[in-house]
């Protein structure tokens, strides 16, 4: 398999190269700026909203795309340059790719898509566990980028019959990173409450790149992902209580298990995250 992976240097990026490397599959990366070294056979340097570039990257020809070059947070650029550069590169990959001739893709989309972590106030869900028809509630231009995202991806899928997955990524890190925001969490639970308290690990996050890639699915199929427990040390639901008092809770959970329910992905891709806190 020879898989194109944009945003290649990035913190899933790194991972994703990693995970296709072992499984010896050819990378072809595309990278904004200078690459860091990496188990990539070829490389281009360059945006990914640019036609020209994504063809380059394309070269002789790739089974896959993976397709994780974004702006990721609204705090990164102006409010234009998130919504306008995030979309621009997802319609410019998948249009690119759909036509020399790729029929599987995986996007980046977020567990921000709800609205939540940047809204510019408050938000709750309306319910959890969180699954994959929890209603939107977006009032920033990364968020809203993500809702587009999905929907170019739906229109790429009817267009072109390629198949997509869009991995709705929670907060994502190494190990280290984690921890520390573990500890912060600890600390004050509120810091994540718009997240959920919930995480990935960049190597799950991989893996799960990987069975997308590989499993037997057709289709557009929005996931959400997240470890099986949360970053606080406290009940999944006395957090809810106390931070989400107004949400409703369609059954118990748990301990610390995470309110996302990730049964979907379990089904479709036989994913289930291995590294927890």
């Amino acid at each position: 398999m020879r898989v194109l992976v944009t945003g290649a240097n990035g913190n899933i990026g790194r991972a994703v190269c990693a995970r296709l490397a072992a499984e010896q599959a050819s990378i072809a990366a595309l990278v904004l700026a200078e690459p860091a070294p990496t188990p990539a056979s070829a490389w281009v340097i360059g945006d990914a909203g640019d036609p020209d570039t994504v063809r380059r990257a394309l070269g002789d020809g790739v089974d896959a795309v993976v397709h994780l070059a974004a702006i990721p947070a609204p705090t990164l650029g102006t409010p234009i340059d998130v919504f306008a550069g995030n979309t621009r590169a997802t319609f410019n990959v998948l249009e690119e790719c759909a036509r020399a001739g790729v029929r599987r893709a995986v996007i980046a989309s977020s567990y921000s898509i709800l609205g939540l972590p940047f809204a510019p106030r408050v938000l709750h869900p309306a319910y959890y566990p969180i699954d994959e028809s929890t209603p939107l509630q977006i009032e920033d231009p990364y968020a809203l980028s993500k809702q587009v995202d999905e929907s170019t991806a739906a229109m790429m899928q009817r267009r072109y019959g390629l198949d997509i997955v869009a991995l709705r990524f929670p907060f994502t890190a190494g190990a280290d990173r984690i921890a520390a925001t573990a500890a912060a969490t600890r600390e004050d639970p509120s810091r994540m409450a718009a997240d959920s308290w919930s995480y990935l690990h960049v190597d799950d996050a991989a893996a799960a790149v990987w069975l997308a890639l590989t499993r037997p699915v057709t289709g557009l199929h929005p996931l959400l992902l997240a470890a099986p427990t949360t970053l606080a040390d406290r009940s999944t639901m006395d957090l809810i209580a106390e931070y989400h008092p107004s949400t409703v809770l369609n059954r118990p959970i748990p301990g610390r298990d995470t309110p996302i329910d990730t049964g979907a992905v379990e089904r479709l891709l036989g994913f289930r995250a291995g590294w927890t806190l």
